[in-house]
């Protein structure tokens, strides 16, 4: 290591010289950033020695676990075979056709091949570009708009933060930008009308899909993009027979679906991919985070067979894809994933992810359905998330001020828990390793309760809340 020419701590070195995501800068120069070390099955450890019991998997994306010698082995291994090479121009490499192969025979029947990239945000602009460049070809190129959804994630970058539905990733700067529309948030809870059934508040969403789509034009909406459960913006698995009304709609209109399989590709809702859970066909998904379980940096787009069909067809006339990046398609990236799926097959963490997270599921309701501050307790397999209200009788939420999702996820560290608290109100998340045990979801389990009531208390005592 190259010798420092000064005597600052690594803490203050951070505060001097990193630029943190999703960090407020004024905090960060207050704070102490936490500096993390090792990491072991769902455990991480910092730098101080303390433990935590890590409840979110990273950013929804250590399904293996950490600490894997074998992923270590599998990239060192590749790069010293072969740590770079490019993809453009017809070059590949074996660790990208083998994953590239497989990823296709895993994915809904329709999808035929595969883009590589390096992050999510980037796999949903491929995507959106990609859509556009199949209008393009088939003579329609005024269909270009892209529905999303209120309080979906799709990415921060450019346009992938202009289909995200989250104030806190426009504001500032001045986004969103392109043909982008945001459809209603498809959460029962909060959305549906007094005695509306789950069925009934998904007709009713669909019907809203088809009326803006009729208002806008259908000759001018090119795709409807989701993520099968709702991450970020609250973990919202979707209300009862969502996705067949939504396909209805998308398919009488001509209007490609894109599925945003970032949160919940290769496991985590028990299932290879939630479009395969919820039997979504897509022209289009995007992949990342538990394809390599986080060990390298890798995405994918996933195209279907009627997309490449039309590309193929034109190609001649029309010369090579005006698309790419450097780092598409990276050896070492494709040599973690492979591992990484071979691990997850291997130990059927699938199957892990649905026994273990019915286990989950059931104790969240257990625990917290009748608590005084939970309003709703919800999720699927190894995602949760609970939502936290001022009088759970009448719907009533708390002031933002207070930040009580902010105050429980705090609240749970002092127990050694990493629980996220989530934008869209005062949620608090789960999406633990596809590892964790059922022993470990009852250990997390009764340290969200201690953290739950410690809050619960806290507001009693200050006067926000009457309990």
């Amino acid at each position: 290591m190259a010798e420092t020419t000064h005597n600052l701590s690594l803490e203050e070195m951070d505060k001097q010289s990193l630029l943190h995501p999703s960090t407020s800068f004024a905090d960060h120069a207050k704070g102490t950033p936490r500096i993390v070390e090792t990491g072991k099955g769902i455990f991480i450890k910092d730098s101080k020695g303390t433990e935590l019991m890590d409840g979110f998997g990273g950013l929804y994306c250590v399904n293996i676990g950490y600490g894997r010698d074998e992923m270590a082995e599998a990239i060192y291994e590749q790069a010293k075979k072969l740590a770079y090479y490019h993809v453009y121009a017809s070059h590949s490499n074996e660790p990208l056709i083998r994953l590239a192969d497989r990823v296709v025979r895993m994915a809904p029947a329709n999808m035929q091949k595969v883009y590589f990239g390096l992050s999510g945000s980037d796999a949903n602009e491929t995507n959106s570009k990609l859509l556009w460049y199949y209008n393009n070809l088939r003579g329609m190129p005024e269909k270009k708009k892209i529905i999303s959804r209120l309080r979906g994630y799709h990415g921060s970058t450019v346009f992938a933060g202009s289909l995200t539905g989250l104030p806190l990733f426009h504001n500032h700067f001045n986004l969103p930008l392109g043909p982008v529309l945001h459809a209603r948030t498809a959460h029962y809870y909060w959305g549906a009308e007094p005695g509306q059934t789950e069925r009934e508040f998904s007709q009713q969403l669909a019907a809203e899909l088809d009326a803006m789509i009729e208002k806008e034009g259908p000759e001018t909406v090119a795709g409807f993009i989701g993520e099968p459960v709702m991450g970020t913006g609250g973990i919202l698995p979707p209300p009862e027979g969502y996705w067949e009304e939504i396909q209805k709609v998308c398919r009488k209109h001509d209007v490609s679906i894109i599925a945003d399989e970032v949160v919940c590709g290769f496991g985590r809702l028990g299932s290879n991919f939630g479009s395969t859970h919820y039997d979504i066909e897509p022209d289009f998904m995007a992949i990342a985070k538990g394809l390599s379980s986080a060990y390298q940096p890798i995405s994918g787009s996933i195209v279907s067979k009627r997309v490449c069909d039309v590309i193929l067809e034109k190609s001649a006339e029309i010369g090579p894809l005006g698309h790419g990046y450097t780092y598409s398609g990276h050896p070492v990236g494709a040599a973690a994933a492979n591992t990484n799926l071979d691990i997850i097959e291997r130990e059927d963490l699938k199957g892990n992810a649905a026994r273990t997270g019915a286990h989950f599921q059931a104790k969240l309701h257990e625990v917290f359905d009748d608590h005084p501050l939970v309003g709703e307790a919800r999720g699927v397999a190894l995602l949760g998330a609970l939502e936290f209200v001022a009088d759970k009788d009448g719907n009533e939420r708390f002031d933002p001020g207070l930040k009580v999702g902010a105050k429980v996820s705090a609240a749970c560290l002092k127990e050694g828990l990493i629980a996220r608290a989530m934008p869209g109100g005062d949620i608090l998340g789960f999406a633990p390793p596809l590892v964790i045990t059922p022993a470990e979801v009852d250990d997390m389990i009764a340290r969200t309760k201690r953290a739950v009531d410690a809050v619960a208390d806290e507001l009693v005592r200050s006067g926000d809340w009457k309990g």
